[in-house]
């Protein structure tokens, strides 16, 4: 019983694997808004919901939403920083590598899943790939999800093995804190000695073979 509290403990004090996860979101978000939107053009966030790229009217709000979009995203990259910071500030405990790529790429693979899935297929907002003919459009939307599938499978994967090294693994003691440190550094008040003509005042005999310093009889 002892030795599974004590691996409960080092599994909790290791990586946030929640922090992973949404800085994996954040991660996708943007490498979909990015490389995606802007970079290779593929699609926009609406251009398949009746505002296809033709005119600078659609071209204006596709942008807009675009915006939106990226900012949804940063707001999960700055969520997973802020869970990371305060789980740091808890303690320092030993981490695994694998706890923190396994949970960016499940927080990745969730938003490759999700986003597929609904603005893909069930809103019909955009496709991967709208240069393409609209015949192959279908080709591309399942591949981006077996993509997403993969990389959750691949970091549910590293995560549960990084768990079980981050149970085996010793936990740092963490480090004390500056104050600690100077307190012990400060010299201790030293009680004044006792001056021998009170130390002989106490110790002389007195009537019935008693000293002062013996307790009183009730």
């Amino acid at each position: 019983m002892q030795v599974e509290s004590r691996q409960t403990e080092n599994v909790q004090g290791g990586f946030p694997v929640s922090a992973g996860i949404l800085l994996g979101l954040g991660l996708g978000g943007f490498f979909d808004g990015i490389v995606l939107h802007q970079v290779l053009q593929w699609h926009h966030m609406v251009t398949s919901a009746g505002y296809p790229p033709d005119s600078v009217r659609n071209l204006e709000i596709n942008t807009f939403f675009d915006g939106l979009f990226h900012a949804v995203t940063y707001v999960f990259v700055v969520a997973g920083l802020v869970v990371l910071w305060r789980h740091a500030r808890r303690g320092h405990a030993r981490g695994s590598t694998r706890l923190l790529a396994g949970s960016l790429l499940m927080g990745f693979g969730i938003f490759n899943l999700v986003e597929g899935v609904i603005s893909h297929h069930l809103l019909g907002l955009h496709h991967v790939n709208e240069t393409v003919p609209p015949s192959q459009w279908i080709y591309w939307d399942i591949g981006f999800l077996v993509w997403g599938a993969l990389m959750l499978a691949a970091g549910w994967a590293l995560t549960r093995s990084g768990r079980r090294r981050t149970a085996e693994a010793p936990r740092e003691r963490p480090q004390k804190s500056r104050s600690a440190r100077e307190a012990r550094r400060r010299p201790q008040p030293v009680e004044a000695p006792i001056p021998m003509a009170e130390r002989r005042r106490d110790w002389e005999p007195r009537p019935g073979g008693r000293r002062r310093s013996d307790p009183q009889p009730v």
